[in-house]
């Protein structure tokens, strides 16, 4: 039997473990905090994207449309809430027209059923508190509880033989004829014989260290020609005032040259309204409060060429998504171009999250899930949105491409 660790407790790295295990594989998941889904897995809007955004072809399209199908009848399964809602993009004013309609052909493109353009009546008719040019109805969009659909994969991969090793961060990886050695630097929380060893001999290891990706990858000794830059969102509670206004899910036209889909209104699956997130520069990795730099990583991001010329190209985006955070009055102005009426003191504390953005030297976003291979070892280094929503679809893909990496290894 072929032994396997993966690196990394969010989403994708547990649904990863999961296929390993349903594939024979002897796996053990390493991950350095004290749950799984400490991070981004559970930092999000809680949103079951169906592909409307992506680029048709691309592997991010292909996952989600295969991804939400496999979520939702996951979800369904293992009786964890979410609900099939729909949502509505909505054009603030006739200049988003052109690009509401794109995003028309786009999302049919994927594959995706019952996309309708509205009139601004019609828009109005399933969600009254709007206003519009134009809107695109999603009826296949969807709301999850993200962090029991983890906890019902950490079962899964108990049940079928593999371990989780919690509190527990990978400080080496060297090869060793066939097998990779994967160093430990501190004792996890599994109390079964053996987790007292500070290293692990197995044939193949992946790489789903979503925030530290890339310095997991130079730990092997690749060198990515990527960086992650941390962006940092943050969501917003509407006030309760709020709760009959909006139905679903109300997003603006997207900027397609980016990859974030704007401040948008979500109904969460528990109740209330979640509104946001902007994305801007976080102060660390992990620092999810915004006056709590971590100094090394805030100086590796600083220090970082293709930052700088990613503000050199989107200048006026850079600052608006600065003003956003620092002003929740420009924060509600941004939300009443889809809903006019929301005031500063309607948005209560909400969370934050941190999105491991890859990055190019030029400055440019990655913005298709990243791959890496080595003999024995295959890197996720850029699993963008719908990652959480395709992890289970995208972990038969990643075990397909890890096999690739094992059949190199010579």
């Amino acid at each position: 039997m072929s032994k396997a660790a993966v690196i990394g407790g969010g989403l994708v790295g547990l649904a990863t473990a999961r296929e390993l295990a349903q594939r024979g594989f002897q796996v053990t998941l390493l991950e350095k905090e004290s749950r799984p889904g400490a991070h981004q897995s559970s930092h999000n809007s809680g949103v079951l994207h169906c592909g409307l955004y992506y680029q048709p072809g691309s592997l991010k399209a292909r996952m989600a449309v295969e991804g939400i199908r496999s979520m939702t009848a996951y979800c369904g399964e293992h009786n964890i809430p979410h609900e099939i809602c729909g949502k509505l993009v909505v054009a603030a004013d006739s200049s988003e027209l052109p690009r509401m309609e794109a995003l028309l052909e786009r999302g049919k493109s994927n594959g995706l059923l019952g996309l309708e353009q509205l009139s601004p009546d019609q828009a109005k008719k399933i969600e009254p508190g709007i206003r519009c040019a134009g809107a695109l109805r999603v009826p296949q969009e969807g709301i999850v509880d993200y962090p029991s659909v983890a906890r019902s994969i950490v079962d899964d991969i108990k049940e079928l033989g593999g371990r989780i090793w919690l509190a527990t961060r990978v400080s080496s990886l060297q090869k060793s004829g066939k097998e990779w050695r994967v160093g430990l630097s501190a004792p996890g929380s599994d109390p079964r014989p053996g987790r007292e060893a500070d290293s692990l001999r197995v044939d193949l290891v992946i790489n789903c260290g979503g925030l530290q990706c890339d310095r997991i990858a130079r730990l092997s000794g690749y060198q990515p020609e990527t960086r992650i830059v941390p962006f940092r969102g943050q969501y917003f509670r509407l006030h309760p005032r709020w709760h009959d206004r909006v139905k679903n899910l109300i997003y603006p036209v997207p900027n397609p040259e980016l990859p974030f889909l704007g401040v948008h209104l979500t109904r969460m699956i528990h109740g209330g309204i979640e509104v946001g997130p902007n994305a801007f520069l976080a102060l660390g990795r992990e620092s999810y409060r915004f006056l709590n730099p971590n100094l090394p990583d805030l100086w590796d991001a600083l220090t970082f060429a293709g930052l700088w010329r990613f503000m050199a190209k989107f200048p006026t985006v850079s600052f608006h998504e600065l003003l956003l955070t620092l002003s929740r009055t420009v924060f509600a102005r941004e939300l009443g171009r889809l809903v006019p009426g929301i005031l500063p003191g309607d948005l209560l504390p909400g969370i934050s999250g941190i999105r491991a953005q890859a990055m190019r030297q030029d400055g440019t976003l990655v913005q298709d899930f990243d791959l890496a291979h080595q003999p024995g070892m295959l890197h996720v280094l850029n699993a963008p949105s719908p990652g959480a929503t395709a992890s289970l679809a995208i972990a038969g893909h990643l075990v397909g491409e890890a096999q690739k990496a094992l059949d190199q290894n010579p």
